[in-house]
Order: structure tokens, then sequence, then C-alpha cells
């Protein structure tokens, strides 16, 4: 089964790709190259498949290795196309940064759209396990996660789907510290359990109107999601008015404005207040002086 569908100009599948690490991150998976992106997705159905996608003229080709009702298929194009933000239209951050040098590499190679989870409840579990760890414990959590809870991909058993709310609202804390997730495994339990049972609809945040402020109050009420992973997930819904400070964040800013003394969150947020809406995606791909 393949399916096509078009992107807001301009598209870069490889730009997204390398937009940050969830393509590290189970059940994502991409080649070296970073032309083909595969997923192993759960269906509402319940049934397991992988997607292969690659860039297609004017868009993205999804390749699924089986046949599809007429509902999977639709299924399968929306998550495609939230993940991927084919719709989003960048254009007014591309006029702002053509007058920023070190932004203006992003327009020419299509950067500002960041990789995302089908589900906010995935992209919010990925967010808590990246903090106070190396990214390599991050790795190794989610992966335990989609090993011991995800339904099995039925062509390659040692591939999941990333396990659904439910699957580990049946879980207990003390396996989830057990396969490593550590001070994590309350944090998670909780917010797989309300949103298993309802009285937490995430989903919603993604098409809610509400004002920024009421929706990054409302990620900040979740436990284990502080100021960081509350603005990591408001890019990750397309919000980008808050930025993502963490201790990269202080180094980096220090290094390009203040001779590298340590600064304060107000000395980061200052250096970006003037992109306005756009500050999260302007501090994201900066082309910073000094990288090390």
């Amino acid at each position: 089964m393949l399916l096509t569908l078009s992107a807001c100009p301009p598209f870069s599948l490889r730009a997204i790709i390398g937009s940050h690490g969830w393509v590290q991150l189970a059940p994502f998976a991409a080649d070296p190259q970073a032309t083909l992106l595969t997923r192993v997705e759960r269906l509402e159905s319940g049934r397991v498949v992988e997607l292969h996608i690659r860039e297609a003229r004017g868009g993205v080709a999804v390749e699924v290795r089986d046949s599809l009702t007429g509902a999977e298929r639709e299924e399968v194009s929306r998550k495609v196309w939230w993940m991927l933000g084919l719709g989003e239209d960048l254009s007014p951050f591309y006029t702002l940064a053509r007058q920023e040098p070190h932004l203006a590499h992003v327009e020419p190679q299509a950067l500002g759209r960041i990789l995302r989870s089908p589900t906010l409840f995935e992209d919010a579990v990925k967010v808590i396990l990246t903090t106070n760890t190396a990214w390599s414990g991050t790795q190794r959590m989610v992966e335990a996660l989609v090993t011991r809870y995800g339904d099995p991909l039925p062509t390659n058993p040692a591939r999941n789907a990333f396990p659904t709310p439910a699957q580990i609202a049946a879980s207990d804390e003390e396996t989830l510290r057990t396969i490593g997730l550590g001070y994590r495994a309350p944090s998670i339990l909780s917010l797989a359990r309300r949103v298993a049972e309802g009285s937490l609809d995430l989903e919603a945040l993604k098409r809610d109107s509400l004002p920024t402020p009421e929706i990054h109050r409302r990620l900040l009420a979740i436990p284990g999601i502080g100021h960081y992973a509350a603005a990591c997930l408001l890019m990750l819904i397309g919000r980008y008015d808050h930025l993502p400070v963490d201790s990269n964040a202080y180094r980096m800013v220090s290094q390009e404005w203040y001779g590298g003394r340590p600064v304060s969150r107000s000395e980061i947020e200052a250096q970006f207040e003037h992109w306005g809406d756009w500050k999260g995606l302007a501090y994201w791909f900066w082309a910073w002086s000094r990288e090390d």
C-alpha cells in the first residue's frame, strides 16, 4: 500500500529527520543517509504495521507493506501528516529569518519542522525521559518501555510499537523502576493512567485554540513536566513562543553573547525576545558561533 501526501513548501524530509534526537528513539528509525524514515505503528484497529516514509515530489510517499482498510489508510495519513508537520506554513518565520545571518540557512535548507510522535502522550513520555540523564540513558529507557509494553511487529518481532497509555497504566511503579526508569516511574505511570482513564486529554492540546500561556500552565500541572519539558512539548505542537532552556542553552548563549561568563535565564530569554511567536525556532536552528 502506497500513500502520497503533499507538504507546504519548502519541504525536506532529511531536515525533519535531523531536526532533533527523536529519530534515535524507538519506534522511529532512519537510514544513515536520512532519506528513509521508518516507524512501527499500532493502528486503532490493533494491527501493528511498519511505515516506510520517503520524500516524494511535493511531499512524501508512505509505504505500508500490508493491505489497509479505508479507515486504516486515513489513520496512517493523519498520523504522518502530524508527525512531519506537512501542513505547517513557516513562511512568517522564514521572512524574519532572512534578516538574520545566523538564520539565513533555514529557508534554503527547509529547516523549521520538528519530528514529533503521532500522539502528545508519546512525546510527553519521551520528554520526561530526557530529564536529568545522558542521551544514552534516554535511549535505553525508551527502548525498555517499547520492548516491555509495546505490541510487536508481526514480520519482525524484535521491533515493537510505542505502548498505549493503557498498556503502561496496567503496570506498576516497581516494574517501571526495574526496567530502568528510576525516579521517573511514578510520573510516567500517573500520566499513563490519567490518559487511559480519560481524565487528561493531551490530544486536545494539539487542537485547542487556547492561548499558549494556558496550555503551558496545563502542561506544568502534569507531574514530571517542568519548564524545559513544557517548552519542548509546546514546540512539538507548533507553539514556538517559549524557549526550551537547558544546560546547553546556558552554555551556548553564554559563549555567543556574554563572553563565556555565567548567565541567567532572563539573559537567555532576552536574546530571543524580539522573535516573538518564533523565538523557539530561532533558538533551535540558530547557527552558533561556537559549537562543541
